[in-house]
């Protein structure tokens, strides 16, 4: 998947479409999801032009993967979900059903989330 400047999350960064601030600071935006899944979801995107985690990886600096990862951990914070739990996800490329082809994150909480997978006999491989 090739990173598209005019996806919705590059919109909103240049501020061309609005969003619900959560948290910002020079390496990341947070912001809560138009369509929450939980009680919260929050989605926090680098401010970078990277398509997954290993695009991000192999191409950010030090600062922005530091960045990204302790936004991650004061949005959780400041949504008050650190305490009783809360499940970080990022769906990669067309079979993790990747819609935005912007690096994002979706935190989720706020009530006992379940399980991610099915358990009967849809196991991954080892």
């Amino acid at each position: 998947m090739a990173y598209d400047p005019n996806n919705i999350f590059a919109r909103i960064l240049r501020g061309e479409i609005p969003c619900k601030k959560a948290f910002e600071d020079e390496f990341a935006l947070a912001f809560h999801d138009i369509n929450p899944q939980a009680p919260v979801h929050i989605l926090v995107i680098p401010k970078g032009a990277y398509v997954s985690v290993d695009d991000f990886a192999a191409k950010a600096s030090d600062a922005e993967i530091a960045g990204l990862i302790r936004a991650i951990g004061t949005v959780a914070k400041q949504a008050g979900v650190s305490v009783d739990g809360w499940r970080l996800l990022s769906n990669i490329g067309t079979n993790g059903h990747q819609e935005v082809p912007h690096l994002h994150f979706h935190i989720f909480g706020g009530k006992k989330l379940g399980h991610m997978l099915p358990s009967s006999g849809n196991s991954l491989p080892t």
